[in-house]
């Protein structure tokens, strides 16, 4: 059984549809990688899955149950299996670091704050910020934002990491750490829909990526199939483009 599965999954803005029965499968703990031109559904792919989104039609099921996106209940629990991080860091401005991490585990998943604060402290440790407890947002750099997000992302016990570019906002010399830390994540196991432009690192970490474009999965392969021998005449122009730049 696959974790998640993905099966002719629509999803549109208003009138204009972004998704056109888009399909694809994540076993657990794998990395999944969704690259493809701006405006080919990536993005709205992760939206859809975590219920921002109402999906048009198609089915998302997780671990063999079909979600069920318009039972309010039925998305909250979804909600809490599955946790984004977005390009921009979205911190709370007045809490230090520390509370970033813990202010969601504690006040929406009412867990016992000293534990909630002894986690927080090892995640953060684990992203190199073991320094930085006190710290406030605009205390830190872009880099460091990013990270802090990610441990407040783990911090809520996601069985499904989503990461949406989150290096696209870094100037190049911050956009390492941020890629150190989502490697130490793939190593524990984590299962991750990764979005990226860092085509290196898709190569690196991915265990699986999917070609999107016009809102559907073009081809889908390792990143040895798909950049070195891609199949469809698609692949070949998106990875001819990418690598001659």
């Amino acid at each position: 059984m696959q974790h998640l599965e993905i099966v002719n999954l629509s999803a549109a803005y208003g009138d204009k549809l972004v998704l056109d029965g888009f399909s694809m499968s994540v076993g657990k703990g794998e990395i999944v990688c969704l690259i493809g031109p701006s405006g080919s559904g990536k993005s709205t792919v992760l939206r859809t899955l975590i219920g921002l989104l109402p999906p048009k039609g198609g089915k998302v099921l997780l671990n063999g149950k079909q979600i069920n996106y318009k039972d309010k209940k039925e998305l909250r629990e979804v909600r809490e299996r599955f946790a984004i991080v977005f390009q921009q860091y979205n911190l709370f401005q007045n809490m230090s670091v520390l509370k970033n991490v813990t202010v969601g585990p504690v006040k929406v998943k009412k867990r016992n704050r000293t534990k909630v604060e002894e986690e927080a402290r090892e995640l953060l440790t684990k992203v190199g910020l073991s320094d930085k407890f006190n710290a406030y947002p605009d205390e830190l750099s872009g880099g460091q934002q990013q990270r802090v997000a990610i441990a407040r992302a783990l911090a809520l016990h996601p069985e499904i990491l989503f990461l949406d570019e989150v290096t696209a906002a870094l100037d190049p010399e911050l956009v390492k750490e941020v890629l150190d830390t989502v490697r130490i994540l793939a190593k524990d196991g984590m299962t991750m829909i990764i979005i990226s432009h860092e085509m290196g690192f898709v190569r690196e970490v991915a265990s699986k990526v999917v070609l999107l474009d016009e809102g559907q999965a073009i081809e889908c392969g390792t990143p040895e199939e798909l950049f070195d021998n891609p199949k469809t005449q698609r692949a070949q122009d998106f990875v001819g483009k990418i690598l001659r730049h």
